[in-house]
């Protein structure tokens, strides 16, 4: 009786190994299968399929929200009656590439994504279903690729549900730690134009605290490349994050998965929270993360109890501004111009000195009505939300780099706002000191810009009774040393003597602009995409801006024959014309007609590839994808190299560009014919040759010119 025994387990082998699992498939990386917790299914009664993923070391795949690339996928296949659910995502992890560089949201090593089927009630007992299911993933390292695999499952019917032995444990674990929405928390969301602010308030005391805090945006309304801020404030959690440059700022509520290191219960390890809460507008905690210096500074205040904290700093940075190179000298002056009005009464001294005060205020006030009446006029007005026009990038950097060479001594402005608060200043009774208050906030605004941003950006994103205080901190901060001056005449000795220094430290001023410029560049590039033509043209108009300060300071403000300031005037301003003119950002140019070198990308076909060649062009194939950061790497280094670009136009080479960033199955058949599956991959093909020069993966220019003389030699 043993060995037929024996021979039916061995002839019931297969059936067995179909219900545990789906052939498992390797694909690239990563091996995929199906697999159940049911060895055998119920009529009407659901179980779960897992779509099993194990990645080879240092490779991952993506979630939901993925940041970059594409989330993994199941379509399936089966038979009638029966349905499946959306995937489960499990919590996912922040995933990188080899060089630490962020490149998303995703997993590594094993996972399992979960899928609840539902069969009809309807099924016999004693017979077998398939399910078929095409999963499809991208899986990255250094470079990425797409996976895909048709899987296939076959379950039996019983009259009651059979656990897998082997598989329940893992599904049952996956299960266990999928993001779970808990009750414990009062959880509030808020936003202004650039952060995003979650806060998370324990409804009891606990002594289990969360650790290493990471909010993951299922709708990638957050950014998910740049440092998160995490604070507390005695027993809230906040979290600040930048929001993407693609979010929806009219988003109604926050949604995602808070995940904590150490779990949200004691012993439960790395776990997520469910975050869905209605999404508010301008409740934003100060940005957090020292190590993210694009955004310091422009943050607003979370609530009225960090209110205090904003006026400080608004405070502060107005008192920063007389210490500026445009107001530091005059200082002294406006208070001795006190003290002579005034006599030996100290009483009409201070009395001077409050209304040079109310001077600057008002002058500030007007600002912010100014203001808050534009606010007023749109949905949301805040500078990260004008950062996503162009335009707007394009005049700000103009306007930021004008500045930062006043500030390196290309030129002088500011100088006729002061000679005329002096005249002013001159004037009998209380009139000359109001109007000298004002003029003094004119006569900073050259120079504010590296201090008032953390205030504008509060006022744009608070509520106007905020906003006005905000500016009243920043007025009150700017005329507090003239104010003490006129109450204490003699400190003015103390003062430091204006010298070499001030020159030395306005130069140095100039830095943080150059550095605000840069990053606007930076802003510039991603919005014009992958037209580096049109970027050229904006840093050419840049250097035709610089021009015309040049000019303007060199003869426009020259001493001399009227003539020749009148010519440098009228030459910087076609200067300046011409670069806004030429940076301003445009769409992508038109192929050229005349038969002259361009850098302009077509889209790649093999009838373009037959059609150059037909022409005698060379033929520069790359194929490319936005989420593959080597292929960005590549054409920033070659297609910014003079050499290369020198080498492209000599040989009127025609640029064509397969796009992989979505799916195409032309580009994935054309790579197979190489023997590739991933991107980058760039070809050089010579006129009236058939097979082209293959390019290695890491491009440098170096090797791009090798490549054409290779060319050039097999030809003699």
């Amino acid at each position: 009786m043993k060995l037929p025994r024996l021979l039916f387990l061995l002839l019931a082998l297969p059936s067995l190994l179909s219900a545990t699992e789906s052939s498992p498939v390797k694909k690239g990386a990563v091996t995929v299968s199906l697999v159940s917790d049911a060895a055998a299914i119920e009529p009407g009664k659901s179980f779960t399929v897992a779509l099993h993923m194990r990645h080879d070391p240092h490779w991952h795949s993506y979630w939901i929200a993925p940041g970059t690339g594409y989330a993994t996928s199941l379509n399936w296949t089966l038979p009638a009656g029966f349905k499946a659910g959306e995937i489960q995502w499990p919590v996912p992890h922040v995933v990188k590439d080899t060089s630490g560089k962020i490149t998303g949201n995703g997993y590594e090593a094993e996972n399992y994504l979960l899928v609840e089927v539902t069969p009809p009630a309807a099924l016999a007992p004693g017979t077998e279903v398939k399910l078929s299911a095409v999963a499809e993933w991208l899986m990255c390292m250094d470079v990425c690729m797409p996976g895909e695999a048709k899987l296939e499952l076959t379950l039996p019917v019983a009259a009651t549900t059979q656990a897998d032995a082997k598989w329940t444990p893992a599904i049952a674990e996956t299960r266990a730690k999928l993001p779970a929405a808990r009750t414990g928390w009062n959880i509030t969301a808020s936003h202004n134009a650039t952060t995003a602010t979650l806060r998370l308030t324990p409804k009891s005391s606990t002594t289990h605290q969360p650790a290493d805090l990471h909010f993951f945006a299922s709708d990638a309304f957050t950014d998910y490349a740049r440092p998160q801020g995490i604070t507390r404030e005695n027993d809230t959690w906040i979290i600040t994050a930048l929001l993407d440059a693609a979010a929806d700022r009219n988003s109604a509520r926050l949604t995602g998965v808070l995940a904590s290191s150490n779990g949200w219960s004691a012993g439960s390890g790395y776990d997520g929270l469910v975050i869905d809460a209605p999404l508010e507008v301008g409740r934003v905690a100060p940005y957090a993360s020292s190590s993210d210096p694009q955004v310091s500074g422009l943050m607003s205040p979370p609530s009225t109890s960090s209110l205090l904290g904003t006026l400080l700093l608004a405070f502060v940075s107005g008192m920063i501004l007389n210490l500026m190179p445009c107001v530091f000298p005059v200082l002294g002056i406006k208070i001795l111009g006190f003290v002579n009005q005034s006599g030996s009464d100290r009483k009409k001294i201070t009395l001077h000195g409050l209304v040079f005060a109310s001077g600057a205020l008002l002058s500030f006030w007007v600002l912010a009505g100014v203001l808050l009446a534009l606010r007023a006029g749109g949905t949301q007005l805040g500078w990260g939300f004008q950062l996503q026009s162009s335009g707007f990038v394009f005049g700000m950097a103009v306007f930021m780099l004008i500045f930062a060479l006043n500030l390196s001594g290309l030129f002088e402005i500011g100088l006729a706002a002061t000679g005329a608060g002096g005249r002013l200043q001159m004037k009998e009774g209380f009139v000359g000191s109001f109007f000298t208050g004002a003029l003094a906030t004119l006569v900073a605004t050259p120079c504010s810009a590296p201090f008032l941003a953390p205030a504008l950006g509060a006022a744009l994103s608070l509520p106007a009774l905020s906003s006005f205080m905000v500016f009243t901190a920043i007025a009150f901060g700017l005329a507090l040393p003239y104010l003490l001056l006129s109450i204490f005449p003699a400190a003015i000795k103390l003062l430091p003597q204006p010298g070499a220094w001030m020159e030395t430290f306005k130069q140095f001023m100039a830095f943080p602009l150059y550095a605000t410029v840069g990053w606007l560049l930076w802003v510039l590039a991603a919005q014009t995409k992958d037209d580096d033509n049109g970027l050229l043209l904006i840093v050419f108009g840049f250097v035709l801006v610089a021009m015309a300060a040049w000019a303007y300071g060199r003869f426009g403000q020259a001493h001399g024959h009227p003539s020749r300031q009148m010519f440098g005037r009228v030459f910087a301003a076609a200067l300046l014309a011409g670069g806004l003119y030429a940076g301003w950002p445009k769409a992508a140019p038109a192929v050229p007609t005349d038969g002259s070198y361009q850098v302009i990308w077509e889209k790649w076909s093999p009838e373009a590839i037959a059609a150059a060649q037909a022409a005698g062009k060379f033929v520069y194939v790359d194929f490319t994808a936005r989420w593959c950061a080597t292929c960005q790497t590549n054409k920033a280094v070659v297609f910014h190299s003079a050499g290369v670009l020198a080498e492209l136009q000599k040989k009127k080479v025609a640029l064509l560009r397969g796009d992989w960033t979505n799916r195409d199955p032309l580009i994935t058949a054309e790579l197979a014919r190489w023997n590739r599956s991933a991107v980058p991959f760039n070809l050089i093909y010579a006129p009236g040759k058939l097979d082209p020069v293959i390019l290695p993966e890491l491009l440098t220019p170096d090797r791009i010119l090798a490549a054409f003389a290779s060319i050039a030699r097999s030809e003699k």
